[in-house]
């Protein structure tokens, strides 16, 4: 095995390192190119007396920011309140992009359609990866140095990006400009970002080593080979995107249950704790709670009372909408008093002893602006406690278990969970599918039957959850409530368009496998022109689907050629033109 540089930085697991490629395959690749595959840009905050937080500069120079998606990254690089912020301090944010913006490109296409659907690029959204310092200077006016590096994305590697923002930052305090204008131009080699690809990332001499995670990889068992290296143990992350849940969740253990019930549902959830740092781990941990089901609702790791949505998340005219918020400003404690599920982090009074964990309250008792930490709720979950896996984890910190081992518990544990209330969908979707023998070349591809709740239910009872859960409850009653979220309805829709699309590669495959020539034997040639003008229809969906339809293009290529050919010759200019 080569010697690790021994220099290199290791994010996820997977197989010998392939060589730097180009990604897909393009005409050219400008420069840039390769760097918007991962960022769209990286940004430098700083205070100004007068102006309060500006953005210094954008780099690289010719990406462009609307006026109100900088006010939001200047709010949001700052710790909303700085005197308990000396020194560094990390944390991640997620804002709305504005409307108008060029659609994805290849690459992220690409990315989307192969890695899994709870880490698709996001095209609404920027994800921004904060890097604070805070330090005495009496040199300046204020008395002190204030300044964030920010890199800004739209793909949630929330583990990558923070690694990422902590090598660079550092660099570009001690040596200025050109340290980041450097580290960008590192990134502009990196490869495409392809799912099932193990990558090798060069920033600054270290080498980041990541895989990409694919909707192919088992969800189950530990995919991560192991790897002999003389790296220290700190500097192994789990994957691009996974964050410490269980650091995260430790104050509130008892209750993570319930708040998965309350992720899963798209109920109104804030968090508020002293940091920025724990708000945007714990919304980031919340949000992960029910992977492989991607959360569908909006979140923000991060959240101020200068974001541009503040009024929009916290009138007291409507109910509060389906969002998680990470907050750290008490002025919020009085002004989200009326949401109905609140969390305040707390620091562990007693580690391992079940004393050190914070109460249930009745979401009532968040009057004062110093309410003691907790899971402040009136909400009254529909599955019973697991107490077995509260009982290990405690176990585990009693006996001192890595941190590593008790997430890589409550990972699998709420895996399992959500797949476990998920199959019985996933069962009643494939039941929906027309049959195969019902897929006729002469017509149009059939549909998926509509989605029935109540015709669901009836099969929970027989071929519910508890056929994989220890768990007993009323699924029955969790079911109808997700039905009502933003999670049923964007995991159906994505269903939807997965079947359908696979509904559509059957209906070529049997195009393909007709005898056309005979069909059009004794037709009229209104009815031959319709049949061209289908295959060709078919031929724009195969192209744009390549990958999977490649065998098919040139027979439909064929199809239409012989098909034309038996047309008159004004009619064969026009339909070839």
């Amino acid at each position: 095995m080569a010697t690790m540089g021994d220099n290199q930085l290791h994010i996820g697991g997977g197989s010998t390192p392939n060589s730097p490629t180009d990604g897909p395959k393009s005409p050219t690749v400008l420069p840039w190119d390769r760097f918007s595959n991962w960022l769209h840009c990286a940004c430098v905050v700083t205070f100004d007396l007068e102006l309060g937080q500006a953005m210094e500069m954008i780099y690289p120079g010719h990406v462009k920011l609307t006026e109100k998606e900088k006010m939001n990254i200047c709010y949001l690089s700052f710790p909303d309140s700085n005197s308990g912020c000396m020194g560094d301090t990390q944390f991640h944010f997620r804002i709305r992009q504005c409307p108008g913006r060029k659609q994805t490109s290849r690459t992220h296409l690409l990315y989307n359609r192969e890695c899994p659907v709870a880490l698709q690029c996001d095209n609404a959204h920027y994800y921004g990866f904060v890097y604070f310092r805070q330090t005495k200077d009496k040199s300046l006016r204020r008395g002190y140095f204030q300044k964030s590096v920010v890199l800004i994305s739209k793909l949630p590697f929330v583990a990558l990006f923070s690694e990422l923002s902590s090598i660079i930052a550092p660099e570009y305090f001690d040596n200025g400009e050109p340290s980041l204008e450097a580290a960008c131009h590192d990134i502009d080699q990196w490869p495409a970002p392809l799912p099932g690809e193990t990558l090798t990332l060069p920033i600054f001499g270290t080498v980041l080593q990541v895989r990409v995670s694919s909707r192919s990889d088992k969800l189950l068992g530990n995919t991560q080979r192991s790897q002999k290296t003389l790296l220290p143990a700190h500097s192994i992350l789990p994957a691009l995107y996974e964050v410490d849940i269980f650091s995260a969740f430790q104050s509130i253990l008892p209750h993570i249950q319930m708040l998965w019930e309350l992720v899963l549902t798209s109920e109104p959830l804030v968090s508020m704790a002293a940091s920025p740092t724990v708000t945007s781990q714990t919304v980031h941990a919340l949000v992960s709670l029910i992977t492989p089901l991607k959360f569908c609702s909006d979140y923000r790791p991060y959240f101020t009372i200068h974001d541009s949505e503040f009024k929009e998340y916290t009138t007291k005219t409507q109910a509060p909408p389906p969002v998680i918020l990470g907050v750290t400003n008490p002025f919020f404690a009085k002004t989200l008093q009326h949401w109905p599920h609140i969390i305040r982090i707390g620091e562990m009074m007693e580690v391992g002893s079940p004393k050190g964990f914070n109460k249930l309250k009745k979401a009532s008792s968040l009057k004062t602006l110093d309410s003691k930490p907790g899971v402040y709720t009136r909400y009254k979950p529909f599955l019973t406690k697991d107490k077995m896996i509260l009982k290990r984890l405690i176990k585990g910190m009693q006996s001192k278990r890595p941190v590593e081992a008790q997430n890589a518990i409550l990972r699998r544990y709420f895996l399992e969970l959500t797949q476990s209330f998920m199959i019985p969908l996933e069962r009643y979707v494939a039941s929906l599918m027309p049959l195969q023998r019902n897929i006729s070349p002469h017509k149009g591809p059939p549909r998926l039957r509509p989605f029935d709740p109540d015709e669901f239910l009836k099969t929970v009872e027989h071929s519910g959850p508890q056929l994989t859960s220890g768990l007993k409850g009323d699924w029955e009653g969790l079911y109808q409530r997700f039905f009502r979220s933003q999670n049923f309805e964007g995991w159906y829709h994505h269903r939807q368009h997965e079947v359908n699309q696979k509904l559509q590669i059957l209906h070529i495959e049997a195009l393909c496998e007709a005898n056309l020539m005979d069909w059009i034997s004794d037709k009229e040639e209104v009815e031959i022109v319709d049949l061209v003008l289908r295959i060709r229809e078919k031929l724009n969906f195969a192209s744009n689907h390549a990958t999977i339809c490649k065998d098919n293009i040139q027979k439909l290529n064929g199809h239409m050629d012989t098909i034309i050919a038996t047309l008159p010759e004004d009619l064969q200019s026009v339909l070839r033109s």
